[in-house]
């Protein structure tokens, strides 16, 4: 049996009100599971669908229950939460570079090698971020956030956090994604291998994407959230309030004051141009 079904086993055979050693002992198993990337908040399955593992996030959840106040305040950085989530253990042979400047790794979360952390950044628990990505300054990496390979998330990215319901798929962005400054994916989005989102683009699980060369929109509904298409360029765009489904008094208001919604729209599918544009210098890692 692996290793991580037998960790689930344990969890799933607890009490939920359960706080004795039994539980905290198998809360912390799950840390070092997630720790060390073993287990995992949401899998791909062979169906390119991705889904959430909700033993994982009822385990961290519990770890909030266990918890009790700590100080794990240094001389520099004041730092108060509960004892079962103090900062993740880095070590030099991780191989993860985090520059100094108030950055933050919260226990629990999967950092993989060669991982750059530009400060001030921070990573929440059950969060995975697969190897070569760059976290630049500002950026936020939500709660159970799955990350690929050689992303980019640039400064003030935000990847929603999602922890309740233990059901709901947590943001995902798959490997060789370019996600710009100030951009914020929310609400289980998962934005697929190759894609770029332009500075400022906002996703969440309900968003319209506008998908211009293939005259289509993209729409996600609560069982299945928005999906942006592999290798799409995003940018931030808007639409007419006019005529937008609304009473021919309210389209006449939007239409004399020249009213116009947020909408994200793909202008075109990456090239070499964007591949280019987009490209960080191996030597930033």
């Amino acid at each position: 049996m692996p290793a991580t079904d037998a960790l689930r086993q344990r969890l799933d055979a607890l009490p939920p009100d359960a706080d004795g050693d039994d539980a905290e002992a198998a809360f912390h198993d799950l840390l070092d599971a997630l720790n060390d990337g073993s287990a995992r908040a949401a899998e791909r399955g062979e169906d390119g669908d991705w889904r959430a593992n909700a033993w994982v996030k009822e385990g961290i959840l519990r770890g909030f229950r266990l918890g009790e106040m700590a100080d794990y305040s240094t001389e520099r950085f004041p730092f108060f939460d509960k004892h079962t989530y103090p900062l993740k253990p880095l070590q030099p042979g991780d191989g993860v570079r985090v520059v100094p400047g108030g950055s933050a790794v919260r226990t629990g979360a999967f950092l993989a090698e060669g991982v750059v952390c530009m400060p001030p950044m921070y990573v929440n628990v059950g969060a995975y971020v697969d190897a070569e990505t760059m976290i630049d300054s500002h950026a936020l990496v939500g709660s159970c956030a799955q990350v690929g390979r050689r992303v980019h998330l640039s400064a003030a990215a935000q990847l929603g956090g999602v922890l309740e319901p233990v059901g709901a798929r947590p943001v995902v962005v798959e490997d060789d994604v370019f996600v710009g400054g100030g951009c914020g994916v929310y609400e289980g989005c998962v934005v697929r291998e190759g894609a770029v989102l332009a500075a400022g683009v906002r996703l969440t699980g309900s968003t319209r994407l506008y998908d211009v060369p293939n005259a289509t929109v993209h729409t996600g509904t609560d069982e299945d959230p928005l999906e942006v298409p592999a290798r799409a360029v995003v940018v931030p765009g808007t639409r007419s309030l006019a005529g937008n489904g609304s009473s021919s008094n309210a389209g006449d208001f939007a239409r004399a004051h020249g009213l116009s919604l947020y909408a994200p729209v793909i202008v075109k599918y990456r090239d070499e141009r964007t591949d280019a544009n987009t490209a960080l210098e191996d030597a930033l890692r």
